[in-house]
């Protein structure tokens, strides 16, 4: 398999494990395609095409596509996080005689950087599946993805893509496709376990290797509201999309009978919101959670024949 048919079935696997009704999925695409079409002609050069088959604008080949597209799949590294250190590392290997045919980042990085709030909008489903209306998780979620988009807007968001391209290393990354697959996986063991109270959904999670590898390193799922004790009422996952959602979500879901929210990381300042609406939250720990996404994904990879080297906060470990 070539390294950019690696990267097509990576996303093309989050889009079947994608919480969203899939005429939804299909409708950003759509939109994508007719946004192209109105284009003008002088100015399609600055299109971004990936949008007309890639419904995730967090995950995009930031550099070295037409070798992607020549060479094979056969040795990649995945990290969470890839900064030019982590290039430099991939290319010390290469000198040293190991095969690096691509560097994978998890977090948005070049040309995904400054459009992922975009993808925040499927967090919309998400709520409305937990019982709010969806008209108020729209109304909620607009202004927070425009805060999330300035937020971005000053980071030198290119340079590990630059550093790719003088190493001629290609670079991608998988976000919200890798996400998607702990969204499902998560939610699945949930609603198959039925966890009565708080320490319930620490021993599910502590069934999984990322987080017994975590746990190793002094990050466990922990309890950040409420007790191991206290009952967990409606248990949901919120996993993908981007983000963090928006403060006044935290209020909506508990009119909708959600008890107990289980996350890769919570703001402050949502924490306070989920006391003040006496939800239970559970952080299950971010590198863990990524993680148990890119492993899924992987798995996926490794059926095809490819190794994938895990650095920067990524352990891989297989399930095939």
């Amino acid at each position: 398999m070539k390294i950019y048919d690696a990267y097509r079935l990576a996303i093309e696997t989050g889009m079947k494990h994608d919480p969203r009704p899939r005429d939804e999925v299909e409708l950003v695409l759509s939109k994508a395609k007719e946004a192209y079409e109105k284009t003008p002609e002088d100015e399609k050069q600055y299109f971004d095409r990936e949008r007309l088959w890639n419904p995730y604008q967090d995950c995009r080949f930031s550099w070295g596509e037409d070798i992607a597209k020549e060479n094979d799949a056969v040795r990649l590294m995945w990290g969470i996080d890839i900064t030019p250190s982590e290039l430099l590392l991939a290319d010390r290997l290469r000198e040293k005689g190991q095969r690096v045919d691509a560097v994978v980042a998890h977090h948005p990085l070049g040309k995904s950087r400054n459009i992922f709030p975009e993808v925040m909008w499927m967090q919309t489903d998400i709520y409305a599946d937990c019982g709010v209306p969806i008209n108020v998780a729209e109304g909620l979620m607009k202004p927070r993805m425009q805060d999330v988009l300035r937020g971005v807007m000053g980071d030198n968001f290119n340079r590990s893509a630059e550093t790719a391209e003088i190493l001629n290393i290609p670079l991608f990354n998988v976000h919200s496709a890798a996400d998607n697959m702990v969204q499902e996986y998560l939610e699945n063991k949930i609603k198959e376990r039925e966890p009565q109270r708080l320490k319930d959904v620490i021993d599910l999670l502590m069934e999984e290797p990322e987080y017994q590898h975590h746990a190793r390193l002094n990050d466990p799922p922990k309890i950040i509201v409420g007790d191991k004790e206290a009952r967990c009422g409606g248990v949901i996952a919120k996993m993908t999309g981007g983000t963090s959602g928006p403060e006044g979500i935290y209020a909506e879901l508990a009119k909708a009978g959600v008890g107990t929210i289980v996350g890769m990381h919570f703001p402050e300042a949502h924490i306070k919101q989920c006391r003040e609406h006496h939800l239970n939250v559970i952080i299950s720990g971010h590198m863990a959670s990524d993680s148990l996404g890119v492993n899924l994904i992987c798995d996926e990879w490794e059926k095809q024949g490819i190794e994938v080297v895990g650095f920067s906060g990524f352990h891989r470990h297989s399930r095939n």
